[in-house]
């Protein structure tokens, strides 16, 4: 506790964010000591919000309505971040208690200052206002409650109190506003930051080297710290110490490069332990910690006294570059950015778990990530991760560099991760870190537990994506009664999204948004593809059976699935025949051989919609029509008959008359998706992309590569009974004028002609915020569009855009007439949707094109599966 008694003593620090409680009987001058030192706006006065709710300031009556009112505004103004100022007496511990919680629960500090007025002052201000007049007993009361409070306003939970004595020194005080200790937006870097290193400090020195900084060394060849000639500043999550060979000489170059300027650090759990361990509290010695003991025991006292110095100095989290970079060692939601708490020190530390353990007997840790959307990129470590990868403006950079995998560092602005291999295993890990580490399950079956309950899915796209336990559940009811072997699913199709909503007169949807959408992600290439009138279908062709057992434990020629992973053809004979006349084309066109492959696995539509949809067909759009058709011509003939007699009925006869042509227009819509088949006549299949080959994604290549492959598969195919149909496309340059307007032209057609629509991508595949998409479909320009994990968020892979006239199949025969009303949808579920199941997908082709265990493509497959019961509007 400060006391400033002398007029002199008149500087009072007060953090930038916190709750600042004045303390004094009425007439210490509280309000005008607040008025004084502060905006009117970070005041909260008692006296005002008695006002508020009582039209008196001075009715007494009115006072537990006036602080509810009180500290729902100081609740709000906390959550926003804005220093608060609480004007009230605040003499008794039950008014303060209040206040301290809602600190603790918005995780700023609170603050007293205290002002002892003597008595007789104070009753003199009050007789003085002829608004209040207080009875006698109410100032000597309110000093003996003060004088009580005096000695555990800190005990309470104060975290600084300023006592002023007198009139005099409240009338010298002075208000010296301070940042937090965690608050140094005013450096913009760039940064390097650097994830946990756990005392390997050789690869340290590799990857400070490669990221450009020269690493200084004291007579005896020890790195004792490192700077960048252009001025870059590095940034360690934490977690230097322990497990690895070498932690004094980490401590020693990153304390070095601190000390120099050339660094910032925060606390790892690690660093914590090992630091309370140093001032000689009691720990448990595991995790590594007896190898830094052991190494720190070799160093003298003054290096190990330097040490304790050190980690005793280190903050929680940090803000930089004007808050648009958080640094932390286990992650930190947003609204514990630039806080103050034990809290918020907790989760920078340690992340927050679920409660539950692996089947390792680790903690579960809780997926943050997959649910921040702050504007601030959150870089951390703690938890090993294979690769680092950005998920919703965060990135963990720990990469396990200890347990045998890497350390790893993200250049900031510039979002380059930048990785060196660690030299060997230093310390055996737990779980392993690598699937193909040793002790990982490898070449087992297929299991029940990789898909039951709550499932974490790690994908180099999109990060962690979680899967609920419920969702997981639906998954395995469809995928245990209906699907097909799950050896065989090597892909399932993302959702896809629709173009956003078109406000032109009569349109629900319009190739306008689409075009504009991927020109303001910085897409400059799209490829606008023919919607075909069918269902979308994976194929798997083997060139022989041999080939298929191979890979898949499972001989057979091919497989042909829907979306949910069921069969799509029950006649395994006519599946056999379209799966043959597949084979044929790929051989006549040479594509086994170009590919390397012996199967192939496509992405397609099979037409007609009437050849997997007839029940549905038949149950819900044919009765639909045949109920129109039965009733609005009785219902139009009654009305002209009324009119003939003469009544008003033109307006009801109108709407009746475009409810009966709206409904004939359904039909006709419907009916374009039904034609006969018997055996592959009348079956039409569209491949549009090749997604996997032997040791390859081919789903990151651009699409007119794809399309040029289907093109040669269509033209090989039985030129007299042709199954195989190509796909309409056109490449349209969103950034020309006319070029869009052609692209618009072209849909214009398509669905004036009855067909469904498009659906719009960016040519080069697979892109990220920011990036170029003006690839063209050249030789690298799959690989130049992202994939690895690395830049900007996901850009959407595609969006469709419907035809007015099929829409009325998804929203009824009449759905142009309440427009405004459909207008209104969510799309942003539908998107978040789309692309995490786009992000598995990926993942899957990944994991099988590495030929890691089909357990591993299994998982993610299963996850596409599972996120098909989160609940959305069908109809996007």
């Amino acid at each position: 506790m400060t006391t400033d008694a002398q007029p002199a003593a008149r500087r009072l620090p007060v953090t930038d964010l916190s709750l600042v409680v004045l303390i004094g009987t009425s007439g210490s001058g509280k309000s005008t000591f607040a008025r004084r030192h502060f905006l009117p706006t970070q005041v909260v006065s008692s006296d005002f919000c008695r006002g508020l709710v009582s039209d008196d300031e001075n009715d007494q009556s009115a006072s537990a309505d006036a602080f509810d009112v009180l500290h729902y505004i100081v609740g709000k103004r906390l959550a926003a971040g804005r220093l608060t100022v609480v004007d009230a007496t605040n003499v008794q511990p039950e008014a303060r208690k209040q206040l301290i919680a809602l600190a603790r629960e918005h995780h700023v500090l609170p603050i007293a200052i205290v002002l002892d007025v003597p008595a007789e002052v104070c009753a003199e201000r009050n007789r003085t206002r002829p608004d209040r007049q207080l009875p006698k007993h109410v100032i000597p009361r309110q000093q003996r409650e003060l004088r009580r409070s005096l000695r555990g306003l800190e005990r309470e939970g104060f975290r600084k109190v300023h006592l002023l004595r007198g009139v005099a020194a409240v009338e010298a005080a002075e208000i010296v506003p301070e940042k937090r200790y965690n608050d140094l937006c005013h450096l913009t870097g760039p940064f390097d930051v650097v994830g946990d290193i756990h005392g390997c400090r050789s690869e340290l020195e590799t990857l400070l080297t490669r990221l450009g900084y020269a690493v200084e060394r004291d007579d005896e060849g020890r790195a004792v710290g490192a700077a960048h000639p252009e001025g870059r500043t590095a940034v360690f999550v934490g977690d230097l110490v322990d497990r690895g060979p070498d932690t004094p000489g980490v401590l020693r170059l990153v304390m070095g490069m601190v000390e120099a300027g050339h660094a910032i650090c925060v606390p790892g759990n690690h660093e914590n332990k090992l630091g309370r361990w140093m001032d000689g509290r009691k720990v448990t010695i595991s995790h590594g910690l007896q190898e830094s003991i052991d190494q720190l025991a070799a160093e003298p006292e003054e290096f190990r006294a330097r040490v304790r110095e050190f980690m005793r100095g280190l903050v929680s989290h940090y803000l930089l570059d004007g808050g648009a970079l958080v640094v932390c060692h286990a992650g930190l939601p947003e609204k514990y950015h630039g806080r103050n708490s034990g809290r918020v020190r907790s989760h920078a530390l340690y992340g927050d778990t679920t409660g539950e353990t692996d089947e390792y007997g680790l903690p579960v840790r809780y997926p943050w990530a997959e649910e921040y959307r702050g504007k601030a990129l959150v870089v951390y470590g703690h938890t090993p991760v294979p690769t680092a990868s950005f998920v919703n403006n965060t990135i963990c950079l720990d990469t396990g560099c200890v347990f045998g995998g890497s350390l790893t560092a993200l250049r900031y602005p510039e979002r380059e991760i930048v990785s060196v291999p660690a030299e060997q295993e230093w310390y055996a890990p737990v779980r392993p870190l690598r699937t193909d580490a040793p002790g990982a399950r490898e070449g087992r079956p297929l299991d029940l537990g990789d898909v039951a309950g709550r499932r974490i899915v790690e994908t180099a796209q999109h990060g962690r994506i979680s899967i609920r336990e419920e969702n997981a559940a639906a998954a395995l009811e469809v995928m245990s009664r209906f699907a097909l072997d799950p050896r065989l699913l090597a892909y399932l199709p993302p959702t896809m999204a629709p173009s956003a909503t078109s406000r032109r007169e009569g349109y629900l949807e319009h190739p306008e948004e689409a075009f504009f959408a991927y020109r303001h992600d910085g897409v400059r290439e799209v490829i606008c593809e023919e919607k075909h009138m069918g269902s979308r279908a994976v194929v798997l062709v083997a060139r022989d059976e041999e080939a298929l057992e191979k890979r898949f434990g499972l001989a057979g020629p091919g497989a042909i699935w829907t979306r949910t992973g069921r069969a799509f053809l029950n006649d395994e004979e006519l599946t056999g025949a379209v799966l043959d006349r597949v084979r044929a084309a790929a051989e006549r066109s040479g594509l086994f051989d170009e590919l390397g492959t012996g199967w192939l696995l496509l992405d397609a539509e099979l037409m007609p919609w009437s050849l997997k949809a007839a029940e549905l067909l038949r149950r819900q759009y044919a009765a639909v029509g045949a109920a129109a058709g039965a009733a609005l011509p009785e219902v139009l003939a009654a009305l002209d008959r009324a009119g003939g007699r003469g009544l008003d009925v033109a307006e009801l006869t109108a709407r009746q008359r475009q409810r009966a042509a709206d409904a004939e227009a359904f039909t006709d819509a419907y009916r374009r998706y039904c034609w006969p088949t018997e055996g592959l006549s009348g079956i039409r299949l569209a491949p549009f992309q090749v997604l996997a080959a032997e040791g390859a994604n081919l789903a990151v290549q651009p699409h007119d590569r794809h399309l040029a492959w289907i093109d040669r598969l269509v033209a090989a195919d039985d030129p007299d009974a042709p199954i195989l149909r190509s796909t309409a496309r056109l490449v349209v340059d969103t950034t020309d004028e006319a070029s869009v307007a052609a692209g618009i032209a072209w849909w214009e057609e398509l669905t004036e002609a009855g067909g469904e629509g498009m659906v719009v991508k960016p040519l080069a595949s697979l892109l990220r915020g920011g990036q170029n998409g003006s690839q063209s479909g050249g030789q690298n320009a799959g690989e130049n569009a992202g994939h690895g994990g690395h830049g900007g968020p996901l850009v959407q892979p595609g969006v469709k855009v419907r035809g007015r006239e099929y829409l009325r199949i998804i929203y009824g025969p009449d759905y142009t007439s309440y427009l405004d009303q459909l207008r209104q949808r969510f799309l942003g579920h539908k998107r978040s949707l789309a692309l995490r199941e786009y992000a598995l997908g990926l993942e899957a082709l990944d994991r099988l094109a590495a030929g890691e265990p089909l357990w591993r493509v299994h998982e993610a497959v299963f996850a596409v599966l599972a996120l098909e019961s989160e609940p959305v509007d069908p109809r996007l």
